[in-house]
C-alpha cells in the first residue's frame, strides 16, 4: 500500500511541474565554446529552475543542478559551425539567464580567396566561415562606398564560391564585399576595380516639373537643401511631383556627384 502511495505521489508531482513550466528557445551556430546559463532557484525557493536541456532535439547529459551550469555540444558530437537549436525547460515563476549569447553567434571569419570581375558580375571564394552571415556588396560612387545588395553566406569552414550582377557606371568602378556580425564591426574584402566602357549617363530637363528622365538606366539619390534624402533608387526615370516647386535639389546619378536642379 504504501508503494502504491509513493507511485501515486511521484506520478502526482511529475504532472504538476510539467503543468506548471516554461521553455526557453534558443538557436545559434556553435563556435567551439560552451554556453553558461545561470540557474537560479525556483519561485517556491525549493529547487533550482531549469530542469531538462535539449540540444537539437536531443536531452542532454550536463550536471544541470547548480546555480550556473555549463552546455558542451562538443560532448554531444557537434561540430564547430554546426546549427544548434536549445530548450531550456524551467519552473514557472522563474527564468535562466544566458551568461555568454556571443557563444552561439555567428562570427565573421570569412578569409577571401579570390576575387574578381567578370563582365558585369563580381564573383568571390571564400573559405573559413563560421556561421552563415550575409555578404554585403558595395561600390564606391558619390565619393562614398554604397551598398548594391547582398548575397547570403553559406557559414561553413570549406570554399564556396558567390556571384552578385552588378550594375556598373561610367569611368572607373571600385566594388567589395563586406560582413558584419553581432559585434557591430565589419571586415571587407580587397577592392576590386574594373572599367566597363560604357558611356556617361546624361538627364533631361534641367529644370524638371515632374520627372526626369535619364539616357539609361542608373542608380540614382536625390538630396534637399538641408542635406536629407528625399528619393532613391534605380531606373531610366526619376518620378520628382512630390518635391517643393521652386526648391533646389541635390542630384547624384552614374558617376556624377552634387549636381543640382531647381524643381519647376
Amino acid at each position: 500500500m504504501k508503494n502504491i502511495f509513493f507511485i501515486f505521489l511521484l506520478v502526482s508531482l511529475c504532472l504538476t511541474t510539467a503543468a506548471q513550466s516554461s521553455s526557453l528557445a534558443l538557436s545559434g551556430v556553435y563556435q567551439g565554446k560552451d554556453l553558461y546559463i545561470k540557474n537560479p532557484f525556483g519561485d517556491q525557493g525549493v529547487g533550482f529552475c531549469v530542469f531538462e536541456v535539449y540540444v537539437n532535439g536531443e536531452l542532454t547529459s550536463d550536471e544541470i543542478n547548480s546555480s550556473a551550469f555549463a552546455i558542451d555540444f562538443a560532448l554531444m558530437g557537434i561540430k564547430k559551425g554546426e546549427n544548434v537549436n536549445i530548450v531550456l525547460k524551467h519552473k514557472e515563476g522563474c527564468g535562466p539567464l544566458v551568461l555568454n549569447p556571443e557563444a552561439i553567434k555567428p562570427h565573421s571569419t570569412f578569409e577571401i580567396e579570390k576575387i574578381e570581375v567578370n563582365g558585369n558580375t563580381l564573383k568571390w571564394t571564400s573559405s573559413k566561415e563560421s556561421g552563415s552571415l550575409p555578404f554585403e556588396i558595395e561600390q564606391f560612387r558619390w565619393n562614398k562606398w554604397v551598398k548594391a545588395g547582398e548575397v547570403k553566406g553559406k557559414g561553413t569552414s570549406e570554399e564556396h564560391e558567390y556571384s552578385f550582377k552588378l550594375s556598373p557606371y561610367s569611368g572607373e568602378n571600385k566594388v567589395r564585399v563586406k560582413q558584419t556580425d553581432y559585434t557591430g564591426k565589419p571586415r571587407y574584402s580587397e577592392s576590386v576595380v574594373y572599367n566597363p566602357q560604357i558611356s556617361n549617363v546624361t538627364y533631361s530637363p534641367e529644370k524638371p516639373e515632374n520627372v526626369i528622365t535619364f539616357s539609361r538606366d542608373t542608380r540614382y539619390e536625390v538630396f534637399d537643401k538641408y542635406g536629407s534624402l528625399v528619393s532613391t533608387g534605380f531606373g531610366r526615370t526619376l518620378d520628382i511631383s512630390s518635391l517643393t516647386s521652386g526648391e533646389e535639389y541635390y542630384l547624384n546619378y552614374d558617376n556624377s556627384f552634387g549636381g543640382t536642379f531647381e524643381k519647376k
